[in-house]
């Protein structure tokens, strides 16, 4: 066999040549394999790694989705535990938190107004009419407060969560604050406008029996200038209450008359205490020009 394969030093060469060109293409193809295999491997990672991404995105966003639901529970939750079930206006305790935390801090406003309402003889008509057509009066005006004491007339807050400040007082009064005016007259147009709405209502709307007994409310506004945020940072709380107190104080004397009425005052602090302010007085206070107050500056 060797004799038979016994080949020249040409032959030779020329199978080595052949030889090598065989292990070169083998080795190419090796090389190939090997460069197809990392990129099938590369490819099927990176497919695996963009699913995990996605599932991992798609579980985020369902957490996101549940948290942003649990939290809107409890902010609903929270809301409704600060609101009278009758009126969906704030109950008192929570609008008196309010009012204390705006004494005690308030530096920008110059006059707020601190106002209670009540629904004339509405005894009788719970008497005479009976407690379903008394409920849907109590609802009827709570909505026309919330209506009248417009948000624009509201101090703007950082929060977008609810700027209204009105409340059930109880029974059938109520309350609402206005914190922040140019001057105390305003507080008495907006008063008006809310008692007008009252009274110029169609209350057969509610029971064709009010045709003939429309609804009004008697109201007592009391007028704060606020002056520096100093003078009320310490007093704030007993501020609030006499301020109520104020308020529900003129709203009984206008229940005295004949026919409803919105009794106002302008008030002040000094040293602490609630002081009425006299009309005149109020009048130099609103133009800058009071004597022992600096003019407002815009």
């Amino acid at each position: 066999m060797q004799r038979h394969l016994a080949l020249g030093p040409a032959a030779e060469a020329e199978l080595l040549a052949v030889v090598d060109a065989v292990v070169a293409q083998q080795r190419q193809l090796l090389e190939q394999s090997k460069a197809e295999a990392i990129r099938a491997l590369s490819e099927g990672f990176a497919q695996k790694l963009a699913d995990l991404q996605r599932e991992l995105s798609e579980k985020e966003s369902t957490v996101n989705t549940i948290a942003r639901y649990f939290e809107e529970v409890v902010a609903d939750l929270s809301d409704r535990s600060h609101r009278d079930p009758k009126t969906k206006l704030l109950n008192f305790d929570w609008f008196m938190e309010r009012l204390e935390s705006f004494l005690g801090a308030e530096q920008r406003a110059r006059w707020c107004a601190i106002g209670v309402v009540d629904i004339t003889s509405f005894k009788a008509y719970n008497d005479t009419l009976g407690h379903a057509v008394g409920d849907r009066i109590i609802e009827r005006v709570a909505k026309i407060l919330g209506e009248q004491i417009r948000s624009e007339d509201l101090l703007a807050l950082e929060r977008p969560v609810a700027r209204d400040l009105h409340a059930r007082f109880g029974g059938d009064e109520y309350c609402f604050m206005i914190p922040d005016l140019p001057g105390h007259s305003e507080a008495e147009h907006i008063a008006a406008r809310f008692k007008n709405a009252v009274e110029g209502f169609d209350w057969t709307r509610e029971d064709r029996r009010l045709a003939d007994r429309p609804v009004r409310v008697d109201v007592g506004v009391v007028v704060l200038r606020l002056g520096a945020v100093d003078e009320r940072r310490g007093v704030a709380r007993k501020l609030a209450a006499d301020l109520i107190h104020w308020a529900d104080q003129l709203m009984y004397s206008a229940k005295g008359q004949r026919a409803s009425h919105i009794y106002m005052i302008c008030t002040r602090v000094v040293d602490g205490e609630l002081l009425e302010v006299p009309d005149q007085e109020a009048v130099r206070l609103h133009s800058g020009a009071g004597a022992g107050f600096p003019a407002y500056e815009d």
